[in-house]
């Protein structure tokens, strides 16, 4: 089973910066993906192109079954994360990462929200979108591993920290990372000339990969990450 993370920065094409699903749709095909994990989606807008961009990219991608987790909403309408999967999906959660009270950092702030999908073959898939701010970042680990599974269960997104960052550790504790069977030091951000990386691909312990990359694809702002499981 092949997953893959993408951050589509709302299915922007990062060369012309113009809405293009089907850039994003080549990407997803190009990797054989399964299942994908989502970030930056919207789904309910007053602009055309704005609109129900999980269920378009299932349609382009060949990946049937799909749905969106509404963080907050922008200017632009509703906006999260989603999941497209080859595989049926039985029931979908959304769960919503607390707002730091109060703030403490100076960065942008924006809601967040945890995706929970349990799909047809017994795996849970976690999608979330960390913010920029280290206090909701904390929020945001502290509600995946509430709602970590021990067994099949799949980790993935834009994390917004890098490998060494202490943050990460309660998922490490309980998860293992794609990122371990790197031959070279693979980055994802920006997709044209990637200085570092922040997404990522965890599962449970008891899950066995196969292989994991980050493909030089330059369709959104970030290059997805790919891995293979048993």
């Amino acid at each position: 089973m092949k997953i893959m993370s993408f951050n589509t920065q709302s299915c922007t094409n990062y060369i012309t910066q113009e809405i293009d699903y089907e850039i994003m749709a080549d990407a997803i095909r190009k990797c054989q993906a399964d299942i994908v994990g989502l970030n930056e989606i919207h789904e309910e807008s007053h602009m055309e192109n704005y609109r129900e961009q999980t269920r378009k990219l299932s349609e382009l991608s060949g990946l049937n079954y799909y749905k969106f987790c509404h963080a907050c909403t922008l200017e632009e309408g509703t906006f999260g994360n989603g999941c497209i999967s080859k595989i049926p999906i039985v029931s979908a959660e959304v769960i919503g990462v607390p707002d730091p009270d109060p703030k403490t950092g100076n960065q942008l702030y924006e809601t967040r929200a945890l995706l929970k999908v349990k799909l047809e073959n017994g795996y849970t898939i976690l999608v979330i979108h960390f913010g920029l701010n280290k206090d909701e970042q904390l929020n945001a680990v502290n509600t995946v591993v509430n709602n970590l599974e021990n067994e099949k269960c799949i980790l993935m997104g834009d994390f917004n920290v890098e490998p060494d960052n202490e943050v990460l550790n309660p998922i490490r504790a309980k998860m293992k990372d794609s990122s371990d069977l790197y031959t070279e030091n693979l980055l994802s951000f920006p997709s044209d000339k990637p200085k570092k990386r922040i997404d990522y691909i965890f599962v449970s312990k008891d899950v066995e990969f196969v292989s994991a990359d980050i493909p030089a694809i330059v369709a959104a702002d970030h290059r997805p990450a790919v891995a293979e499981i048993k």
